[in-house]
């Protein structure tokens, strides 16, 4: 049987702790799939802010939106021709603590016209910050992370190092890997301390 990728991990933990009718962000909208995943998850009352510095990745993005929303009702999507790193700045100030989810998937736009665009670690722990800022409490946050391409490990180790070293009363950290395969994605997420602890 197998154990669950980490996409369908991180889209589980995310389904556990978004409500419907509330809010999330994808924080790299890439191909789509998250996105849809949250306008889903949180219905057609909730809204979703999708990220994206491509636009490539945001037409593919619309088109499966659009595709889903022929047969089903989906969250309000806003699509934001932006890098993560702009998401304090563009996500309205009356969601900041109020985000149930924010999703990363790190690395390049797969089946992409240009695969030098890739996420990078000044930027993505900048975005990092900030969604969990954005975070309500007890929200989720995951991050995919690609080590086996050039400059996905580095990135992988900054994100890793920066959710070890966040303070336990400020959020709970996991990692969730397969430890034969030391190339293969992973995942980081964490969950916001509620106030309540």
């Amino acid at each position: 049987m197998g154990f669950p990728s980490v996409l369908t991990m991180a889209q589980r933990w995310v389904a556990e702790r978004a409500r419907p009718g509330s809010a999330a962000v994808d924080a790299t909208a890439g191909t789509g799939a998250d996105t849809l995943f949250l306008a889903r998850t949180l219905g057609p009352k909730g809204r979703v802010f999708a990220f994206d510095v491509q636009e490539e990745a945001l037409e593919r993005t619309r088109a499966r939106l659009a595709a889903a929303s022929a047969s089903e009702a989906l969250a309000e999507v806003e699509l934001l021709h932006a890098g993560h790193e702009r998401m304090a700045e563009l996500v309205p100030a009356e969601w900041r603590g109020k985000i149930q989810a924010v999703m990363f998937n790190l690395g390049y736009l797969p089946g992409g016209s240009d695969l030098s665009v890739i996420t990078r670690p000044d930027t993505t722990l900048r975005a990092l910050e900030q969604a969990l800022a954005l975070l309500a409490p007890g929200g989720a946050l995951t991050a995919v992370l690609y080590p086996g391409h050039p400059g996905g490990d580095a990135e992988a180790l900054a994100v890793e190092a920066w959710a070890a070293h966040l303070p336990p009363a400020q959020a709970q950290t996991v990692l969730y890997r397969f430890p034969q395969k030391p190339h293969a994605p992973y995942l980081i997420a964490l969950e916001k301390k509620r106030e309540d602890g």
